[in-house]
């Protein structure tokens, strides 16, 4: 009941024709240098696909985060709520606010005071000694009011809108245009806290301590990151930036060209897919190297190695995503491709797959269960409708804003399950055809019969 030609039955590669079919030599030798020609033009295209995916990858990621306020913003905003950025920030705004009363004076007037009036001198002497107990008190009342404030919403808040307004800092810092909250010199990029200093000010003095009031503005600054290669980073931004969205694309392009230039097309998407993959993993690990060499080599004024780590992982987050994505999917065109080709387990996994949906449709059938003409319609046209479902697929991941490792399983279910869908459908069809044949009609047969 299956037909003669499916979408999931072997085909021959191709590879070999010139050298067998009793052809000549001199035809042979004819098509040897456009064939020679083909096969390394194929083979150069399909290595520089696979250098350059996971630099497309990185161009991706730089132009989001520089250009896209809305994919910066959600980059950094988990750090408000992350611990180790909690306790230096806390740090920072306490050294920021610096409430500085003089303990020991305070403590010495008070005791000369309460002398004059009558105080014994061995309780004044007991006052004068309380100056570094007030010091201490107010020092623990800024830092109670510090952690409250970064502990809180509102410094979620601010620290979001405080890096949405400094997005074009950020661009500054990647590629040396514009200005903001975030500062970059020698290599350090900082973060400047002020506004949140403010804040802590006002709560102090709501708080009773009036010497906050008299705080000046300051203009204290939390370094993000620290990196002596800024500078060639900047201008590795800006030749990345230059091509923007559009190296992806280009890249897509001259991997479709290798494949479609290799003699054995199929084993050719399958080793650009791999070799894809491979380099994504090798950048991918080259992170995990580069990660651990930063914070081994943290400059001095970076106070917390934890907060620093922190920054690092959710900097890079997204385009660790990116690199596990383009890994995943590689895996699964290079398996998918392996499937359809013409190797003993792909053979027998298919026929399996065509005597399960065969049968089924015969008991369907046996049942009164069947599909009429969208059963034989889709016998007839399976080979089409499978390719438009895979180029549907492959339009929507193309389409889809940030795919990760979900998405491409989602994809993946979705296209199985409508691939399984029409080998049903088509099963239904043969069962329709070798039950009831094929659809009767005029026939030169007939007419002879009649008139004979």
């Amino acid at each position: 009941m299956t037909a003669a030609h499916e979408p999931g039955s072997p085909e021959p590669t191709g590879e070999g024709d010139d050298a067998t079919s009793g052809r000549g030599p001199g035809h042979g030798h004819a098509h040897g240098p456009a064939r020679i020609g083909r096969s390394v033009a194929s083979a150069v295209l399909i290595v520089l696909t696979c250098v350059l995916v996971p630099v497309a990858l990185l161009t991706t990621w730089v132009h989001d985060i520089a250009l896209d306020t809305d994919r910066y913003v959600s980059t950094v905003a988990p750090l408000a709520t992350e611990p180790a950025i909690q306790d230096a920030a806390v740090h920072r705004i306490t050294e920021a606010v610096d409430v500085h009363v003089d303990g020991s004076k305070a403590a010495a007037d008070m005791a000369s005071w309460l002398q004059s009036q009558g105080l014994p001198p061995r309780a004044a002497a007991a006052v004068r000694s309380l100056g570094p107990a007030l010091d201490s008190a107010v020092d623990s009342a800024v830092t109670k009011v510090a952690t409250r404030v970064v502990h809180s919403h509102a410094f979620a808040k601010v620290w979001t809108g405080s890096n949405r307004i400094a997005h074009n800092a950020v661009v500054h810092a990647l590629t040396g245009k514009g200005r903001g909250a975030v500062g970059v010199s020698d290599g350090t990029v900082t973060l400047d806290i002020g506004t949140v200093v403010e804040r802590v000010k006002k709560q102090l003095v709501d708080a009773g301590l009036s010497p906050a009031a008299v705080i000046p503005d300051v203009n204290k600054q939390m370094v993000l990151f620290h990196s002596d290669d800024l500078a060639k980073l900047r201008k590795g931004t800006r030749l990345l930036n230059a091509v923007g969205n559009w190296l992806p694309v280009f890249v897509v392009l001259i991997g479709a060209c290798g494949v479609l230039l290799a003699h054995s097309r199929r084993r050719a998407l399958a080793r650009t897919a791999l070799g894809a993959a491979f380099a994504c993993l090798v950048v991918a690990i080259g992170l995990v190297v580069a990660r651990h060499y930063y914070l081994d080599h943290l400059p001095p004024q970076v106070q917390s190695r934890a907060a620093a780590s922190a920054v690092f992982d959710t900097l890079l987050r997204f385009l660790r995503v990116s690199l596990r994505t383009a890994i995943v999917l590689g895996v699964v065109i290079a398996l998918g491709v392996y499937l359809i080709g013409p190797g003993r387990l792909p053979v027998v996994v298919r026929g399996t797959s065509e005597r399960t949906a065969d049968s089924a449709a015969v008991w369907a059938y046996a049942h009164q269960i069947r599909t009429g003409r969208a059963g034989t319609w889709t016998q007839a046209n399976r080979r089409w409708i499978t390719l438009a479902a895979l180029l549907i697929v492959a339009l929507v991941f193309a389409l889809w804003n940030h795919p990760t490792v979900l998405t491409v399983l989602l994809l993946v279910l979705i296209l199985l399950a409508v691939i399984a869908l029409v080998a049903l459908l088509a099963a239904s069809g043969r069962a329709t055809l070798g039950a009831e044949g094929p659809p009767q009609g005029p026939s030169k047969d007939t007419g002879t019969t009649r008139t004979g």
